[in-house]
C-alpha cells in the first residue's frame, strides 16, 4: 500500500479531486500555504494500492496544470537589497509537487 501526498494550488485542487473521486480513489484533503508565494495551497492524500500509484498519478498529472502568473515583489525589509526586483515578474505556479510514500500498516476505526 502507498501514501501519495500531492501538494497543488488550490484552483486545481476541486477539479482533481473529482477526478480522482469519479476512479475510486479515496482522498483527504488539507488546506495548506505556499512558502515561495505566500498563497493558499491544497494537500491531498491518498491512500491506494500499490499497483494503482501509476493511475493515480496520470490522474494527478492531467489535472493540474502550470501556468504563468504575475507576481508583484515584496520589499525586502531588512533583507539584501541587491537583488530585490521593482517591478512585477512571470513565474510559472500549478502543477503538483507529489511524493508516494510506502505504507506499513492501514487501520480505520
Amino acid at each position: 500500500m502507498k501514501l501519495i501526498l500531492a501538494v497543488l494550488q488550490d484552483k486545481d485542487s476541486n477539479r482533481l479531486a473529482d477526478a480522482l473521486s469519479g476512479k475510486d480513489f479515496k482522498t483527504t484533503k488539507l488546506s495548506t500555504t505556499g512558502g515561495f508565494l505566500k498563497e493558499g495551497n491544497t494537500t491531498l492524500m491518498i491512500g491506494c494500492n500499490d499497483e494503482s500509484v501509476d493511475e493515480a498519478l496520470d490522474i494527478i498529472r492531467d489535472n493540474c496544470s502550470q501556468r504563468e502568473q504575475m507576481v508583484a515583489p515584496i520589499s525586502p525589509m531588512g533583507g539584501n537589497a541587491d537583488s530585490y526586483i521593482p517591478k512585477p515578474i512571470n513565474v510559472e505556479v500549478g502543477g503538483a509537487t507529489v511524493f508516494v510514500l510506502p505504507v506499513d500498516s492501514f487501520f480505520q476505526f
